[in-house]
């Protein structure tokens, strides 16, 4: 599955501190929870990159492209997300590498 697919799987996607200073995006859907902790540094990469896509989907939207996932709020601190998504990326729950995806 590549980051263009569509996927009818939904996910709950939380992102806030952890106590040891790190930044959690926790995605959680039906039998999968998957922590990934970033340093702060990466964490704003993450967000940068999410507002360079933001902006991309939003002008191929405007020229009748497609614009990729939805998300919609499932309440305080989360949102529900269908569709292409950022997948790998951070250390699951303290190891592993980082998989950053496409770069513009």
């Amino acid at each position: 599955m590549g980051i263009d697919s569509e996927s009818n799987v939904s996910a709950s996607l939380q992102i806030g501190p952890t106590s040891e200073g790190m930044v959690r995006i926790y995605v959680e859907g039906e039998g999968f929870s998957l922590p990934l902790d970033f340093e702060p540094e990466e964490a704003e990469e993450i967000a940068e990159e999410l507002r360079g896509s933001a902006e991309r989907a939003r002008a191929a939207s405007n020229r009748g492209g497609g614009g990729g996932g939805r998300a919609k709020s499932s309440g305080p601190g989360g949102k529900s997300a269908r569709g292409p998504g950022r997948s790998g990326g951070g250390r699951p729950e303290g190891g592993g590498g980082r998989d950053r995806g496409p770069r513009r």
